[in-house]
């Protein structure tokens, strides 16, 4: 069975609508399905399907092949989208995939065919049109010299069609994703509430849990109980494990006295939610676990009051870097003249402070969308300051879910503890 699906046909239909007003004259673009990844053995990694074409047609399903052709000669090419043809023996070792009526359904496409007729298709309409859009993964944080299917399939295409004139998907896709519809915003409100209900449901019981994996068996036990996958590898980090940005081992017992830093998510119907909370183990901040604390909160406030359509993701960052700067100086991590004398190329505060304040939220945690230009109404953005002391095996990182908004943000997550009184009295 496949998860459930928030969005209707006519979101589906209405994206395709904005995509092909982009287009240039007598164009095809293509968007193929995420690839199937080989893992061990006979064993595959699950399937994720390739955001953009999600997007566009609401398939959740490997080899799937989506063509629009706007100024086709032949009506039935204008929109065609190719699945991968069901049969008892398919159904029997593998299970559900959608008939050609239920991908007509979901994606509000009328001409729905077997993949197996895709090439050929393409290769007739090639010889009608002038240019054609390739979608490639150009997200700027991107590092991945492997292949994947759009990437061979554009290969094959300049091989076959070299005189055509080729164009790029990816900055039309990413101009769209970052303003999210009033649809796309209230299913990852759904998202964000399931990540917020397991956050509180795990407070109430923390005392029973003795290392670090219990605590990540239960979000995802919460996480898969309200149809929903985790968005993204969760990060469960106490003690000095709290300091490393990326930990993902989560196989270290939880002792009283530690901290403990959370980083986790759910995706709901194909959309991240994005979350950090920072508790002690034992149920009861030290002082010097409260001082921290209560300083990252102070840059959070801060930040999250300082958002808005004005800013550039950016300059929303350089700015939250800026009040991170000023509080490690309050605090007494940094010398207030040490920094005023500081290589600009390297500031201090990255010793306490080595990522940014936040990013893009969507289909992707790490969403795709231009940070250079002003952040627009409806983008989704993360706001999450942290403070990382190496020498005291301390970590703080608090984080919400913002949509931006002309006047300010709404904070998808508001509802969330944060709060050191709210913490302590869930956890006691």
């Amino acid at each position: 069975m496949k998860r459930p699906l928030a969005l209707t046909a006519e979101f589906f239909k209405g994206r395709r609508d904005a995509f092909i007003k982009n287009m240039k004259p007598n164009s095809i673009a293509i968007f193929h399905s995420g690839d199937v990844f080989h893992k061990s053995a006979d064993a595959n990694f699950s399937f994720f399907q390739n955001p953009d074409t999600f997007y566009l047609t609401g398939i959740d399903q490997e080899e799937s092949v989506l063509i629009l052709y706007p100024d086709a000669p032949n009506p039935l090419w204008k929109e065609a989208l190719f699945i991968r043809e069901t049969s008892e023996h398919i159904k029997v070792w593998e299970g559900f995939k959608y008939t050609l009526n239920e991908a007509k359904t979901i994606s509000g496409i009328t001409s729905i065919q077997w993949n197996k007729s895709a090439e050929s298709t393409f290769r007739t309409m090639m010889h009608y049109a002038d240019h054609v859009y390739i979608n490639l993964n150009e997200h700027d944080r991107a590092s991945y010299d492997g292949d994947y299917m759009d990437l061979r399939k554009l290969r094959a295409i300049q091989r076959d069609f070299p005189a055509h004139k080729y164009e790029r998907s990816a900055p039309i896709m990413a101009k769209m994703r970052m303003i999210k519809t009033e649809e796309e915003i209230q299913t990852m409100q759904l998202a964000a509430d399931i990540t917020t209900q397991t956050f509180v449901k795990l407070l109430k019981e923390m005392k029973y849990f003795t290392s670090e994996h219990e605590v990540e068996a239960y979000i995802l036990y919460e996480f898969h109980k309200n149809k929903a996958i985790q968005a993204y590898n969760s990060i469960i980090a106490s003690g000095q494990n709290s300091c490393i940005l990326h930990y993902n081992d989560n196989n270290r017992p939880l002792t009283k006295g530690d901290i403990l830093l959370m980083d986790f998510g759910c995706s709901y119907s194909n959309y991240a939610s994005d979350l950090s909370r920072t508790i002690p183990v034992g149920g009861r901040f030290s002082p010097r676990q409260k001082q921290i604390y209560t300083a990252t909160l102070d840059v959070f406030k801060a930040a999250k009051a300082m958002a808005n359509n004005s800013l550039s993701l950016m300059e929303w960052n350089t700015e939250g870097k800026k009040l991170m700067e000023e509080k490690l100086i309050e605090i007494g991590l940094l010398d207030k003249t040490e920094v005023k004398n500081q290589d600009p190329n390297n500031p201090l505060y990255r010793k306490y402070f080595p990522h940014g304040l936040g990013h893009y939220l969507g289909l992707d945690v790490h969403d795709i969308g231009n940070h250079y230009l002003k952040m627009p109404e409806n983008s989704v953005i993360t706001n999450e300051p942290g403070i990382y002391i190496w020498s005291e095996n301390l970590g703080i990182r608090i984080e919400n879910d913002l949509v931006v908004k002309s006047n300010g943000v709404f904070d998808l997550m508001e509802n969330c503890p944060i709060e050191i009184e709210e913490i302590e009295d869930l956890m006691n």
